[in-house]
């Protein structure tokens, strides 16, 4: 399919042919969300920790009498009904990131890609680069574009003028190529692809 090729004051230049095989796809909800979960498990701390019985110093003496007490036969200061105790089963540090196939990891970023082209959230610029890191002029530029809140692809390396203007644009998010992936795309409105993007995830997603 063609696109339009715009510029960064949103005058037209030019139009690209788009891989019906990484954009033209019908978007599958269920894959989309099998990836995002595997990449928020992946990202997932899991250094959540509480002391465990074994780990509590706590009087091992009986409290109180054996019988007659009125309350429970307690023989130990650690239990998780005393102040001070441990917590019965409590969260241990571990991994939260769980297996995914390579492909079916791949099949998600098309669609994904397929997923902003079908809703028209797609936007494809000429080049990312900026002669001066000024936030006040990406600003102005963007809003001619019609992008608030989206996620520019640049190609394998981020200008870093454009990089620094655009760190201060809320809602904005700046990726070279090979960093583009499915949550990234999917949390933001907007998508905005340079050409040279384009060429990268098609090579990568064939």
């Amino acid at each position: 399919m063609k696109m339009d090729v715009q510029t960064l004051d949103a005058k037209k230049k030019g139009s690209v042919d788009l891989d019906d095989g990484v954009f033209g796809l019908e978007p599958r909800k269920d894959i989309l969300h099998r990836m995002v979960r595997y990449q928020l498990a992946k990202r997932q701390a899991g250094t959540h920790k509480v002391q465990e019985r074994g780990e509590v110093s706590k009087t091992t003496k009986r409290i109180g009498r054996q019988k007659g007490g009125g309350t429970a036969r307690h023989g130990n200061g650690s239990v998780s009904q005393f102040r001070g105790g441990a917590k019965a089963h409590g969260p241990r540090v571990r991994s939260h990131a769980h297996n995914l196939p390579k492909k079916v990891r791949a099949m998600a970023l098309r669609h994904a890609l397929s997923a902003k082209v079908t809703s028209g959230e797609l936007i494809v610029i000429d080049d990312a680069a900026l002669k001066e890191a000024k936030t006040a002029g990406l600003r102005k530029s963007l809003e001619k574009l019609g992008v608030t809140n989206g996620l520019i692809v640049s190609g394998n390396t981020v200008d870093e003028n454009f990089a620094k203007a655009a760190s201060n644009i809320p809602n904005l998010d700046v990726l070279p190529s090979q960093g583009a992936n499915v949550y990234d795309i999917l949390r933001r409105h907007k998508l905005v692809l340079t050409k040279q993007a384009v060429e990268d995830l098609e090579a990568r997603l064939k």
